[in-house]
């Protein structure tokens, strides 16, 4: 792989990665997130107050995260064992931008009269371009180093692209909020479409940067393996049972906060326009603290550092109880408080997940990253998805009204459903981290024996082509 005079090596011998090379991997994560905000934030209250309704939009938005559960394994398969002049994961990445573009046209910019089935539709078709993009995006980031820290170096890369991302998508909302005389339907609407745009125009532009300006890296092509042996793996496999679980119960916990945060922002907390500022806010307070977590995670390993993380959302997230109606500035400082860690647990568990891969590849002699990633991006959907339909749900069984007038037990009862199940989730999800396996020095020893691995094999296909000559006289004398 290129790189500039001088660059540092690692404890592995390989070459880190430059600025340049971890900035055109990562910029591709700005419309990825830039997307990703809104299907979990803006999205299914504005379909709610279209006229679907809470339950109906719930049920929608969890069918289509479960096709997307069931198209991440296929698709991270096709990803692992298709390989072209351009490696295994960027021609993928090319394939999903013109899916995305057009659903982002069709689910950001929806027609007056939308229905249940036009949404549910572009869902899907959506879903099968997100998958085709972030897998192979995830993949090949995994792909770029084999070193333990070099890998949280790289996820760190692609989180602050994905938090930049979303700072970057959100001013938009605020300054059309600061917009008067404007109905809160049409304000909806401008907001939706100026974030589809905004990925609209940055997609295809980061994609080109991306995959013109860093190869990848040479891995091993993998080997079919057998549905029911691949299954039996994964159940023999403690270190991704365990992140798989943790990755699970946390998209539970994300996928409620994001969920509710609209209804909570603007009807409970009385924030008005200051919502998005809010949340934007937060992000950027995320975004800061990224190096914090990096350097986190040199000292006590990733594991331990992505506890911590869930340690510290356990006891801060119920100040949320306390925050009165109609202050804007303690619920700012409350949630610049949050976003503190905002970023860890996301590209601390991508970084893990490589070192897993690692570990079933030492254990398997099979390289199943792209396999694996699909995993971890299921589990997370699937902990999203049982987190919409559960909160729109229990929306409806308290009587919440968007935009309508709600009583104080049921705003008191939104607030509940916010906090505690988040306080819960996080608390076994720092317990099950703290007790994880998978060690720095463990994943060193993992690293050697696939380097040495990779050299017998090289080794061996120099003996073959080096005896070829004589086998074919052999051949030929015995044909005689």
């Amino acid at each position: 792989m290129p790189h500039d005079a001088g660059t540092a090596r690692t404890e592995t011998g390989e070459t880190s990665l430059t600025k340049w090379q971890l900035l055109a991997f990562a910029i591709p994560a700005i419309p990825i997130s830039a997307m990703g905000l809104p299907l979990v934030v803006y999205l299914p209250p504005f379909y709610a107050e279209l006229g679907l309704g809470t339950g109906i939009v719930g049920s929608l938005f969890m069918f289509a995260r479960f096709w997307d559960v069931f198209t991440d394994p296929v698709l991270g398969i096709l990803s692992d064992r298709f390989e072209t002049r351009w490696g295994r994961r960027r021609h993928w990445i090319v394939i999903s931008v013109p899916i995305m573009m057009v659903s982002v046209v069709m689910i950001f910019m929806p027609p007056a009269d939308v229905s249940a089935t036009y949404l549910i539709t572009w869902l899907f078709i959506m879903y099968v371009g997100w998958t085709l993009l972030t897998i192979s995006h995830m993949s090949w980031g995994a792909e770029l180093h084999g070193d333990y820290h070099e890998r949280s170096r790289v996820q760190g890369a692609r989180e602050v692209a994905l938090v930049g991302g979303m700072v970057m998508v959100l001013a938009m909302p605020i300054f059309i909020e600061q917009m008067a005389d404007i109905d809160e339907g049409v304000r909806n609407a401008m907001r939706v479409e100026a974030m589809g745009w905004f990925v609209l125009i940055l997609l295809p532009l980061t994609v080109l940067i991306a995959v013109i300006s860093l190869p990848e890296r040479k891995t091993p092509p993998p080997k079919h393996v057998p549905f029911r042996e691949a299954v039996q793996v994964i159940l023999r496999n403690h270190p991704l049972r365990v992140v798989l679980f943790a990755d699970l119960i946390s998209g539970v916990s994300g996928g409620i906060v994001a969920s509710l945060f609209i209804f909570l922002a603007r009807d409970v907390l009385q924030l008005g326009a200051f919502t998005s500022a809010l949340l934007l806010c937060y992000f950027i307070s995320g975004l800061c603290f990224v190096p914090a977590v990096l350097w986190l995670s040199r000292k006590v390993g990733k594991h331990r550092a992505a506890a911590l993380s869930s340690l510290f959302n356990t006891v801060t997230v119920p100040a949320i109880l306390f925050i009165p109606p109609g202050q804007p500035f303690i619920a700012l400082a409350t949630w610049v408080l949050l976003g503190v860690n905002m970023a860890a647990g996301a590209f601390l568990f991508r970084a893990i997940m490589a070192d897993v891969a690692d570990h079933d590849e030492v254990q398997t002699h099979q390289q199943r990253t792209g396999l694996f990633y699909s995993l971890l991006t299921s589990t997370n959907k699937i902990g999203a998805a049982i987190a919409i339909g559960i909160s729109y749900w229990a929306l409806d069984l308290i009587g919440f009204v968007p935009l309508g007038e709600n009583g104080q037990w049921t705003l008191d009862a939104l607030r509940a459903i916010y906090v505690w199940p988040v306080v819960v989730i996080t608390a076994v999800v720092a317990w099950l981290l703290w007790r994880f396996p998978l060690d720095e020095k463990m994943q060193r020893e993992n690293r050697r024996i696939i380097e040495v691995r990779g050299i017998d094999v090289a080794a061996a296909g120099v003996s073959s082509r080096t005896l070829q000559p004589s086998d074919a006289q052999s051949s030929n004398v015995s044909a005689d």
